[in-house]
């Protein structure tokens, strides 16, 4: 047997590393890629007293924030309820007129005219339990052993003696892969119950990696659906 050359061991054993290499990767490409927007989603949605309010940006309208609110839905819920399930939260309106939660619709596929038809259906009152909404968005989504998206349109902060901050890390601590996204609809810089609150809303979506967005008009509510609840992605794909 003729020995080889140390140039040529070199030669050999590089050619080994990167046909190893070419096999990893199609190995990688082959395994199925998990699909983006596909974990089922609550919408939880403020329908409490003020948002029968018809003030935005500090001027008067004739257009209650509840009625843009659905507006907002309408447009996004067509192509969102496409690529997931969805289901719907509801606060506010009840028999006691104070921090009422509803759960109206369970995760389901092509729940855009369900949604609708409870979203439509509601008259603003009471006050606002955002934590107990959004810890039954939770439980409805089993997060504990399922990946799942929340997305909260709501113009107020906790009224009921909730604390959003300590319930993101309990939600954090204990969930699968949960997602929370707060969307204020509110006029700039006016809160209810002091700067804090705000504060605390947005604690509670940045401890599960989501976003609070601010939104000061019906366009403003729209394209923040768009951007947490919609499914941009796969909506290209499926265009022509």
């Amino acid at each position: 047997m003729v020995p080889l050359k140390r140039t040529q061991l070199f030669t050999l054993t590089a050619a080994g590393v990167l046909a190893l290499t070419a096999s990893s990767t199609v190995a990688r490409a082959e395994e199925p890629q998990p699909n983006p927007c596909n974990e089922d989603a609550m919408i939880v949605f403020d329908a409490s007293g003020s948002m029968a309010g018809n003030v935005g940006q500090g001027i008067g309208t004739t257009i209650p924030r509840i009625d843009e609110a659905r507006h907002a839905l309408a447009e996004v819920l067509p192509s969102a309820t496409k690529f997931r399930r969805v289901g719907l939260i509801t606060f506010g309106p009840g028999p006691y007129q104070q921090c009422n939660v509803h759960l109206d619709l369970e995760p389901t596929a092509n729940a855009a005219d369900p949604i609708m038809r409870a979203v439509n259906a509601l008259t603003p009152a009471g006050r606002t339990p955002l934590v107990s909404a959004v810890q039954q968005a939770a439980d409805v989504l089993d997060y504990r052993n399922k990946p799942g998206l929340i997305v909260v349109v709501t113009d107020g902060e906790e009224t009921c003696g909730g604390s959003p901050c300590d319930l993101g890390k309990e939600l954090h601590a204990a969930a699968k892969q949960l997602t929370i996204h707060i969307i204020g609809y509110r006029v700039k810089d006016f809160s209810w119950t002091g700067e804090h609150s705000i504060l605390d809303a947005e604690c509670l979506a940045e401890q599960n990696g989501g976003l609070y967005i601010a939104a000061e008009t019906a366009a403003d509510l729209t394209a923040a659906l768009r951007k947490t609840l919609d499914c941009p992605m796969l909506t290209q794909r499926a265009l022509p």
